[in-house]
């Protein structure tokens, strides 16, 4: 498992909504039976404004999904479906949104 880590949802009640989960989880807690995940949903899903700065849009497979940071939650690794794209390269913008989830700066 790798921070940045972009996953399928293999949760069949809500993958059609999410079907991705960003672990956020540093590499040094791999031993942990969990991993902490955003949830990322479709832009085109989402209804009115978004605060970029709390859930910055992110590009995987050439579409757009928004970073739910406030849904963000521990899961089962078991749970994780299979690998898809690793966004090491948004990894301050996402550090971000989680800070300004948890310190409001």
């Amino acid at each position: 498992m790798a921070q940045f880590t972009v996953y399928r949802n293999k949760n069949p009640q809500t993958s059609s909504a999410v079907p991705f989960l960003l672990d956020v989880q540093n590499d040094l807690l791999n031993d942990l039976e969990t991993r902490v995940v955003v949830p990322l949903r479709p832009t085109s899903a989402m209804k009115g404004r978004t605060l970029r700065s709390l859930m910055p849009v992110l590009e995987i497979e050439g579409e757009p999904y928004i970073l739910l940071t406030p849904h963000m939650a521990g899961i089962p690794r078991g749970e994780l479906g299979a690998a898809v794209t690793q966004l090491e390269t948004r990894r301050f913008e996402i550090i971000a949104a989680i800070d300004f989830l948890l310190t409001g700066i």
